[in-house]
């Protein structure tokens, strides 16, 4: 990860954004934040990390940088998923404060202003809160809410509920973010782990301008198990306690069996029964191997020790 040896503190704000495969999006983008951020501060810069796109998102975004000088790209080698594309970004912003978000222009950019003026107040953390997901549908609501109940109650830091990357780092923050060196990122806990002053402000989620989201419920279900992963412990411990309880269940359903069968003498032929109680077993058993799998696999990619992403090239 390249934290060190960037010129830092040459700029006042930086707007980092991952996007990949974003083509459509980059004029209406830069149109919209451009604007914005030159409002708040003449010293400034917008960084795009390219994360692996396929299409002419990294030929457009040269093309801008003709029209916008303050542009700086950093190129991904492939790939690496957008925890790690905005790490990226984060790594190589110079800016005293750095702005994150999204291309898809969900989050309002007329709210950079507002961001800037309360770090300038003294917060090193300001974070946008979504009080309206109606765009993302309900299923994906009523799974997101079910997540953040589940997380805040088996994990020691609270991740506010529908807080996304949309949230500024002053930075003191910044600094102490790209300090954490997990390959497995869950960016949501870990600005929520690193404490600092915070402001914390609500907005509207719209839909997206242009283009489909690039997120599917499988890539949801293992960003929701990673961040599960990262910050508790909880499923690993479950299973002593689990293990105990069907153990002494099995003893007095055993009990059972041998009074009715010694005592009173009552036939138990038990075969269905007997194959369900296996069966039941024995899957909670794979369940218990399959979690216990989730833990030993981080620490497996952990101990290799690669970089969280390589860079290709940065144009400046």
């Amino acid at each position: 990860m390249e934290t060190a040896n960037l010129e830092k503190r040459s700029v006042e704000l930086s707007l980092v954004c991952p996007m990949i495969n974003e083509e459509d999006m980059i004029q209406l983008f830069f149109a919209t934040v451009t604007p914005l951020i030159s409002e708040c501060s003449q010293s400034f810069e917008i960084i795009v990390v390219n994360d692996g796109s396929t299409d002419q998102t990294l030929a457009r975004l040269i093309l801008m940088r003709e029209q916008i000088p303050q542009l700086r790209i950093v190129d991904l080698s492939r790939n690496f998923g957008k925890e790690a594309a905005l790490t990226a970004g984060l790594a190589h912003a110079r800016g005293e404060a750095v702005i994150m978000i999204d291309a898809d222009l969900q989050d309002p950019p007329e709210l950079i202003p507002e961001m800037v003026a309360h770090w300038r107040e003294g917060f090193d953390v300001v974070t946008h809160v979504r009080t309206d997901r109606y765009a993302d549908g309900f299923f994906k609501r009523a799974t997101a809410n079910a997540f953040y109940r589940l997380i805040n109650k088996i994990s020691d830091t609270e991740i506010t509920p529908n807080a996304g990357d949309y949230r500024l780092l002053a930075r003191p923050a910044l600094d102490a973010f790209l300090s954490l060196e997990e390959r497995i990122r869950f960016n949501k806990g870990l600005f929520e782990w690193l404490g600092f002053r915070e402001m914390r402000l609500a907005h509207a989620r719209s839909d997206r301008a242009i283009g489909t989201t690039k997120w599917n419920y499988r890539k949801l279900f293992r960003f929701a198990v990673d961040g599960i992963t990262s910050f508790s412990s909880f499923p690993l411990k479950v299973w002593s306690w689990l293990g105990f309880s069907l153990a002494t269940g099995a003893f007095i359903y055993g009990a059972v069996i041998v009074i009715k069968t010694v005592i009173l003498g009552v036939d138990q032929p038990g075969y269905a029964s007997l194959m369900t109680v296996m069966l039941f077993f024995n899957g909670i058993t794979l369940v218990g191997i399959g979690m216990l799998g989730e833990y030993v696999s981080r620490i497996f990619v952990e101990t290799k020790r690669r970089p969280l992403y390589l860079v290709r090239k940065v144009y400046e």
